[in-house]
Parts: structure tokens; sequence; C-alpha cells
């Protein structure tokens, strides 16, 4: 789960990182309103959006009076912003932040962030910051200091030491590096955080250090024990798709194709994918209902998938472990009667049960396609989204 940016820079503070002093708006009213409360004589206007880059996309706007302020605000609420994290869709702004205007000597970049492949955290710095930290990667992967904290011990004083040196940072800046490198950790210790990143990391020109744009995600299954962080979720910036699926306990994730899937499996699922590519065509959609795919589960999932208008054709692939093959069977003839499906379904069983599985498609009398394997299932799918294509010019 993402959060805003301000709410980032809220949790971050609570934990000793300094942040510049702002505050949210909702109407052009607001945002003149914060600005006058922060007061000084320069402001930034901020786009609160699920995406980096907002700058590029005109989401960032400096302003030196309220009048600029106002109208900044005024272009900004509602506006589609379309960045590469995005996608062509972009994402609607519906609040903004306004923060006073930072004198800035230099950006740094810093990030902490569970590295996978090693089972560790890795925390992640550059003196160059202010940029996309994968363009840097490649264009100069040595301005990159990498430094993993193992486990059982979390993060050490000479660690945080290290990177402050690896930044570039003089040794009167060291403790207040130090600081916030520590109450960073701290954060994403305390809350299962799976990233804490502040892009840029700015040094002012009296020295100080500053938080000046920051990002944090949580692993959506510590959740339930996250109560605080749970209450911080902006369904405005979610697929309505997948905030749907879940609500409802099933994993979407939404694709640009035309073959909608139902598979139980995230590895099966991804198979299946592959599969629908590699015999020529493009898969609507990632889902995964999971192990416990009863027939209220079922008509759930098939909802989910013909939400999308683009669906030419259905594939339910189903490898049937601890459940049944036969109670799939009932729930996907069930489910096809119930939503009174227009488009092809394929249907591909195996496993527990899966002769009586199939007996029940059989003698149920619906249009299904069935197929013993996947590449089949894969091929029938593609085939029947073709005829339908064919139909339909």
């Amino acid at each position: 789960m993402d959060i805003h940016e301000y709410q980032a820079k809220e949790i971050l503070a609570s934990y000793g990182v300094k942040i510049a002093e702002g505050g949210l708006a909702y109407s052009p009213e607001d945002a003149v309103q914060r600005s006058r409360e922060i007061g000084g004589s320069i402001w930034v206007v901020k786009a609160q959006i699920h995406s980096g880059a907002r700058g590029k996309a005109g989401g960032i706007k400096i302003c030196t009076s309220h009048e600029q302020v106002e109208a900044a605000a005024e272009e900004l609420l509602g506006k589609r912003l379309v960045t590469h994290q995005t996608g062509p869709a972009g994402k609607v702004c519906l609040r903004l932040y306004v923060e006073a205007g930072t004198d800035i000597y230099r950006e740094l970049y810093f990030c902490l962030l569970v590295d996978r492949s090693a089972e560790r955290i890795v925390m992640v710095g550059s003196a160059q910051g202010g940029m996309e930290i994968e363009e840097l990667a490649e264009t100069n992967p040595d301005a990159i200091k990498k430094i993993y904290i193992e486990p059982a011990v979390g993060l050490q004083d000479f660690q945080a030491r290290k990177m402050a040196f690896a930044l570039g940072l003089e040794p009167t800046q060291l403790s207040h590096a130090v600081k916030i490198i520590k109450g960073s950790y701290r954060a994403m210790r305390d809350l299962d955080a799976n990233m804490v990143e502040i892009n840029p990391l700015v040094v002012t020109k009296t020295g100080k250090l500053v938080a000046l744009d920051a990002k944090m995600s949580f692993d959506d299954n510590a959740l339930f024990r996250r109560q605080k962080i749970s209450e911080l979720r902006d369904k405005s910036q979610e697929d309505k798709r997948e905030m749907a699926a879940a609500d409802r306990g099933l994993s979407y994730v939404g694709l640009d194709g035309d073959i909608g899937c139902m598979i139980n499996g995230a590895g099966l699922a991804m198979a299946t994918m592959d599969m629908i590519k590699l015999a020529g065509g493009e898969p609507a959609n990632f889902l995964d209902v999971g192990g416990g795919a009863s027939a209220e589960r079922t008509e759930k999932a098939f909802r989910m998938v013909l939400q999308d208008d683009n669906v030419k054709a259905m594939l339910v692939n189903i490898f049937a472990g601890i459940n049944r093959c036969d109670w799939i069977a009932e729930g996907v003839v069930e489910a096809v009667k119930k939503l009174d499906l227009q488009i092809p379904l394929i249907v591909r069983l195996s496993g527990t049960n899966v002769e009586q599985g199939r007996k029940i498609i059989a003698d149920s009398g619906l249009p299904i396609i069935t197929a013993d394997t996947l590449a089949e299932a894969a091929e029938k799918a593609v085939q029947a989204r073709n005829k339908v294509v064919a139909n339909q010019a």
C-alpha cells in the first residue's frame, strides 16, 4: 500500500526527520490559507498523487505570491497527471500539499527498501539526488552506495555514519544525518514498511538537512496489525478493479489485453498468461482466486473479470489440490447461469476429482469449451477471442 507525500512526511517527522513546514489543501482557498499560515515569500504547491516524477508532469508549482498559490491550486485540483509511473491513464489530483520554500544548496538521495534476493533491508544513498535513481544507476552506477543491514542486529551507528560520508556530508552534519538515517530505519521497522525513500534529501545553505520529498509503501499483509497505517489508504489513487478485488480477498491486476483469466495460484496464473501470449493472445488480467475457490468466490471472480469491457473471451484454469475439481466445476456452472455469460468460456481442470468436475461441465448443457492441458486451453482461448473479434468486425 502506498501513501501520499504529506503522510510519509508526517510519519518521518515523528521519528526525528526534519521536514519543511507545510499544510494540506483541498481547495484554492485552503491553499492560500496554508500559505498565509506558513508565512514567508515563497511556497511550493504539490499535487498529491501516488506517483513519482510529478514535477515533469506539471504537478509541482513554485509560487511567490498568494495569487500564484491560488492559481496553481485552481490548475492542479481535479487535473489528471500522467507520468511514466501512472501509465497513460494517469491519476487525478484531489488534494494538495503547500510547503514553505527551501533554500537548497545540495540535493541527495536516500532510501531504505527490502531486498528480497538478499533477504535483508538495503540502505541506498547517492550524493546525486533529485533525479530518477533508475536513470542514475544506468548512467553512473558508481554514484550509488548500498549498505545491507543484518536483520538480527538492525541498523548500526557505524553503518549510518558510513552512509552519511558516502553522501558527501561535512563532519559537522554527521550527527544530524545519523539521526535522519536511524529515524527512517525505525519508521520502516516499526510500521512494516517495504520502502522509505527521501528524494531529494537537501542540504540547505545554512547546512541543515531537510527531507524535501518522501515516499513510503507498506506490506499489505501486515496492515491488519497497523490500523493507523491502514487508515491512510487513498482508494481514489488505486485501480478500481484491483481495489474491489482486494476488498473481496482476491488478487487482481488489470492488464491491457482482452482474454480474461481466472486461476488459482499465483505461479499458475503467471504460467497461464505466458501461454496465452505464446499462443498469440494478450491477457486482460492477473486473477488469483487462491486456494478456497468456493461457488461464491468463483462468482465474485467472474464478476471481477467481466467488469472489464475489453474482455472478449475468458479462460478458467484450475489445478485442484486442497480444492476439488467437482466443487470448482459446480461453482463455474452456477456462475455462468447466474451471470448469463455472453462471451466464450474455456475451462481447464486438473487435479483432485478431475473426472467428476469434467462430467459436471459436460452435463450442464452450457456452451463451455473444455481443454485437458494448459497449452490447449490457451490456444482455444485465443481462437475463441479471434472469432469474437472477427464477428464484431
